[in-house]
């Protein structure tokens, strides 16, 4: 494995972005928990600036990412202007500092501090539950409108789920999947079948935030969502992306910082109330609702299945794999939106 001296490539990059300024400390604030490495850097006269590198991907998604992310940052209106933190600017443009060496091709973006409050509880009462419902409702409707002024973005769940299916054909491919990978394909077609049904060219993407974990935002005591501050996972997409993640934070074992991805938190009562809130302010459609399941699909091959190893330590990924196989995806063939739909009286029964 190759070593990476991470706190020279961040100096590097601030010398890059402005000479004339000297780093005094560079701190490793990261969440060691993916594959994004977060710095916060003392400057001479003691400002500070956050400083996010990584490596892994494609270069030119990071800088789209990154320079859509700054774009939604700055044409959010209120109450949600100071939500997203901002990119450091150069010459008019997002900074973004590529550092090539041999084998390594790391990437460094600039970010203002961003300011944060409380954080929710672990375990949240109904009255929570709505009052998040609604907030991230009005969030949500706030991103699609900005959706309009943002840069093209080229990655979709299609391109993803092929970019699965090929990785099959390869060496690396064969070797870490040759076990499963005909249930993978199985599942691949199934997603991509009823992508097509279900959502394409019929419902509406925006920029979405994948993961909504409750170490990730803050908000204010009266749950007014303040600061969205980790931006590890982020896509223009279908809405319902989130809604996962947001069922975890709802569920009635509350968030947790182990990593588990059964579907039964979708299921659940409390996500219920979290979503007639939610359909009050952003009204769903059947065809989202009826993609949930599907969203659920997306996550376990692009991101466990497809990833998990990059994000996860070897033992744990084994596992969260395993997981997929054994209990993840079988459980999406026993899920029924149809509770759901009934709830939020989308029936067309």
């Amino acid at each position: 494995m190759t070593f990476i001296n991470y706190p020279i490539i961040i100096r590097q990059a601030w010398a890059a972005f402005d000479p004339s300024r000297s780093v005094q400390e560079v701190d490793d604030i990261s969440a060691l928990v993916s594959t994004n490495h977060v710095f916060r850097i003392t400057l001479d006269g003691g400002d500070r600036v956050i400083a996010k590198l990584s490596f892994f991907g494609k270069f030119e998604q990071f800088k789209d990412d990154h320079r859509i992310i700054h774009a939604l940052a700055n044409n959010l209106l209120y109450p949600f202007e100071n939500v997203l933190a901002k990119s450091l600017m150069k010459n008019g443009q997002v900074f973004i500092y590529r550092h090539q060496d041999g084998p390594v091709d790391a990437w460094v973006v600039f970010y203002n501090p961003i300011r944060t409050l409380d954080r929710l509880p672990r375990r949240l009462d109904e009255t929570d539950i709505r009052r998040l419902g609604a907030e991230m409702a009005r969030f949500h409707l706030a991103c699609a409108r900005a959706s309009s002024v943002l840069p093209k973005y080229a990655k979709t769940l299609r391109s993803d789920i092929q970019g699965l299916l090929d990785l099959l054909n390869t060496e690396a491919g064969q070797a870490e999947h040759h076990a499963h990978a005909d249930v993978i394909r199985h599942h691949c077609q199934l997603f991509l079948e009823n992508r097509q049904k279900l959502v394409a060219k019929t419902v509406e993407t925006m920029p979405v935030f994948v993961d909504w974990n409750i170490g990730n935002f803050s908000v204010t005591d009266d749950l007014k969502l303040f600061s969205r501050w980790d931006y590890d996972w982020f896509r223009i997409s279908y809405r319902v992306l989130d809604f996962y993640f947001f069922s975890r934070v709802c569920s009635d074992a509350g968030d947790r910082t182990v990593f588990s991805y059964y579907i039964g938190p979708l299921a659940e009562e409390r996500f219920g109330w979290f979503l007639e809130e939610y359909h009050q302010i952003y009204p769903l459609t059947e065809r989202e609702i009826r993609f949930l399941p599907e969203a659920y699909r997306f996550f376990i091959l692009n991101y466990v299945i497809k990833y998990g190893r990059y994000f996860f330590n070897d033992t744990y990924a084994a596992q969260l794999q395993h997981d997929a196989y054994t209990i993840h995806l079988p459980s999406i063939e026993h899920f029924s939106v149809d509770p759901i739909l009934a709830r939020l009286g989308l029936n067309t029964a």
